[in-house]
């Protein structure tokens, strides 16, 4: 058994229309993948594969099983629907 105290982090989703930063304490050495099922995201958004949709800590992206520090802020990405620069592209013409 791990004597380790629990550790608070945070996992934060956004759709469209919804955003979602939900507080977790959870046992040291949890996974992203466990903070992210422990958070129970799934309920606001279950539309969303959160197994494969990407993921970072703070911007920076990692995996599913990046063991997670205190005060780590799990972000889940969604994919984007344009390319960046298409869309910068876009917007210049427009000026």
């Amino acid at each position: 058994m791990d004597d380790r105290p629990p550790i608070k982090v945070s996992v934060a989703y956004a759709s469209e229309t919804l955003q979602k930063l939900i507080e977790l304490d959870v046992p040291a050495g949890t996974r992203v993948r466990e903070a992210i099922a422990t958070s129970e995201m799934a309920a606001f958004f279950p539309e969303v594969d959160f197994e494969l949709a990407a993921k970072g800590i703070f911007g920076v992206r990692c995996d599913n099983d990046r063991v997670l520090e205190a005060g780590d802020r799990v972000e889940i990405y969604r994919p984007l629907v344009t390319d960046a620069k298409e869309a910068r592209r876009r917007r210049a013409k427009k000026d």
